[in-house]
């Protein structure tokens, strides 16, 4: 059996080139849901703590963070709240090693010289050791979170 192509043939129940309000009031709803779709905050960040919607407070992406995964301060977990407040006051640190160059040999953050960046711990509950969550600092005013010891990295939007 061949089946046929049958053109549909429309008509509006107004004049020829005005839609009905149904059809025009269904696009603006369209419109509306793309548009409030495109306004919110989320980044591309992809794991726990990143952010997948909008924070309370919105914070634009600084020019050294565009292009990386991003997490605004108040989605990190608490622990690397409280090493960002320790780096704010200048320490005292817990951990010996906290404030030593990052060498960024992985090199998932942007070139520079050495000494330009550095790194402080982020306890994790229940490690026997440093474990490996970081905060990164750079000499710009960067800061960058790791939860998984350098494998990857997301820029802190503060």
């Amino acid at each position: 059996m061949v089946s046929r192509y049958v053109p549909l043939k429309f008509r509006w129940s107004r004049s020829p080139g005005r839609a009905p309000s149904r059809v025009l009031a269904g696009l603006l709803v369209v419109l509306a849901v793309l548009l409030a779709g495109c306004a919110t905050g989320t980044s591309t960040g992809t794991g726990a703590g990143t952010s997948g919607g909008p924070s309370s407070a919105a914070v634009a992406t600084p020019g050294w963070a565009r292009g990386m995964a991003t997490v605004p301060e108040s989605r990190l977990p608490p622990e690397a709240r409280r090493t960002l407040a320790l780096i704010d006051r200048g320490g005292p640190y817990p951990y010996s090693r906290d404030g030593i160059v990052f060498g960024n040999y992985e090199k998932h953050l942007p070139k520079h010289q050495r000494g330009y960046y550095h790194e402080y711990t982020v306890p994790t509950p229940g490690s026997r050791d440093r474990g490996a969550r970081r905060v990164i600092t750079g000499q710009g005013g960067e800061f960058y979170y790791t939860d998984d010891h350098y494998d990857s990295f997301r820029a802190v939007l503060r």
